[in-house]
């Protein structure tokens, strides 16, 4: 088991492998929705990537295959060398809405997880250790209507984290806040992210965000979802939201999903060969 130990790196991460995954719904009317079709990516232990796309292309989708909670029609997900076929603790998932238990104190909702395993008792010392690392120790004993969505937010962080997930799904956690909130909460998940080692996967639609949090972006087409273009964000860390190298990137995936929000494949096709140049 990890221990943690202020911001030193633990090794928490693992890595995760998608092979030309496809998953389908049906709709209202009988008909058969095609969410993700050869949707094949790679993610390295501890590393941050985020996915940005068009809304409807298969994001959140993905993260519920990653996370066990559905099954693709075709293709292959693994956890290290394990295939992923059930939920498990090894795959944490965090929501826009904390999903905090009302009823329940900060506290008890942070290791709700570990009562559920039935491991509180040797590992409840842990529960006031991240009450500390999201800075919640003051308020272990309040609900969550006496906190601000901000904390809710980190409860919910330590809530995921408390059980040592190699992979944390984060879909878009952070799209209630207010801009301030967000921007500091950004830089929560970063330092955590830091001192764990923590596989990370963050669905968002703010491409500012995605480009200060990220190692890598990957932009997934309209639906069907696959893999338009990986973008490597080379910009040292910590990064400044208003220097040059931040901005032109951001112009620069601004108008390849432009292009990508239209549909066609063929100006998907020039936009992202377009992108490709200017990197090389």
């Amino acid at each position: 088991m990890s221990q943690l130990n202020g911001d030193a790196t633990i090794d928490d991460g693992s890595s995760l492998s998608l092979s030309d995954v496809a998953k389908f719904y049906s709709s209202a009317d009988g008909s058969r929705v095609h969410a993700l079709h050869g949707f094949s990516l790679s993610v390295a232990a501890g590393e941050m990537v985020s996915l940005i796309g068009p809304s409807g292309c298969g994001k959140s989708t993905l993260l519920r295959l990653i996370a066990g909670l559905d099954r693709p029609e075709s293709g292959a997900l693994r956890v290290g060398d394990a295939p992923i076929t059930d939920p498990s603790a090894e795959r944490g998932l965090m929501f826009q809405d904390p999903n905090l238990f009302p009823w329940m104190s900060v506290r008890r909702n942070i290791q709700a997880g570990l009562v559920a395993r039935g491991v509180l008792h040797r590992r409840r010392r842990e529960v006031d250790e991240f009450l500390r690392l999201v800075g919640l120790e003051a308020f272990a004993d309040h609900y969550p209507h006496q906190l601000s969505g901000g904390m809710a937010q980190r409860a919910a962080l330590a809530r995921a984290l408390i059980n040592h997930p190699k992979v944390l799904l984060l879909d878009e956690p952070l799209g209630a806040l207010d801009q301030f909130t967000r921007m500091k909460m950004q830089d929560e998940v970063l330092r955590l992210w830091r001192a764990r080692g923590t596989t990370m996967v963050l669905v968002t639609h703010d491409i500012d965000e995605a480009i200060y949090m990220s190692d890598r972006i990957v932009v997934v087409s309209p639906r069907p979802g696959r893999v338009e273009i990986v973008i490597d964000v080379a910009l040292e860390r910590p990064r400044l939201r208003n220097s040059q190298p931040f901005l032109k990137l951001r112009a620069e995936i601004l108008d390849l999903l432009h292009f990508a929000g239209g549909g066609s494949d063929e100006a998907v096709e020039s936009a992202a060969g377009r992108f490709r140049g200017r990197q090389s």
